[in-house]
């Protein structure tokens, strides 16, 4: 039995642009171009999910726009404003060994140098220095906490990422 493809939000459609059916895009990809590297896109609405084609794509001031396939007037772009974009996970690159997308990080358990369990990443937030991972507690947390919010920061704070055993060690305080 063949287990349903893992996916991934890489951006999302935006307002509509022109009369002609482009939409604005917003892209999560790192370079935001990168987003048109990936085909063909899933569109995710109101729980429906329909494959589409990037007819064509240009920058516009600082942002993006795109015309998809079959998307030719102002009314059929607008039905697919605040879509998410969304691919199969195994078409994202390969990272080296000390780089992570979050979404493999997340339900990942925290441990610090002391070997106190500080509970699970719950999830990742970009910062204007820095990613800080937010570190829901075990009911059980000694020190009352119901969440802690750690510093992505390699060698400095976080000291290993155990991708087999699910396991991130951090050199930061239990009681903090």
């Amino acid at each position: 039995m063949n287990q349903p493809a893992e996916h991934v939000v890489i951006g999302q459609l935006g307002a509509v642009y022109g009369v002609k059916g482009w939409l604005k895009i917003q892209s999560y990809t790192d370079d935001v171009e990168a987003i048109f590297d990936y085909h063909p896109w899933q569109i995710r609405k109101q729980g429906k999910v329909q494959e589409v084609q990037v007819e064509e794509w240009r920058r516009h001031n600082k942002g993006l726009i795109a015309k998809l396939a079959g998307v030719d007037d102002r009314d059929a772009a607008h039905l697919m404003t605040g879509a998410d974009i969304i691919i199969e996970a195994e078409q994202l690159p390969e990272l080296p060994e000390d780089e992570f997308y979050w979404r493999d990080l997340i339900g990942m358990t925290v441990v610090n140098t002391d070997g106190y369990n500080m509970g699970t990443v719950d999830q990742l937030m970009a910062t204007a220095s820095n990613d800080v991972m937010v570190v829901k507690a075990n009911s059980n947390d000694a020190f009352g906490r119901s969440e802690r919010l750690i510093p992505f920061i390699q060698s400095q704070y976080i000291q290993e990422v155990d991708k087999v055993n699910k396991r991130i060690v951090v050199d930061w305080p239990s009681d903090f």
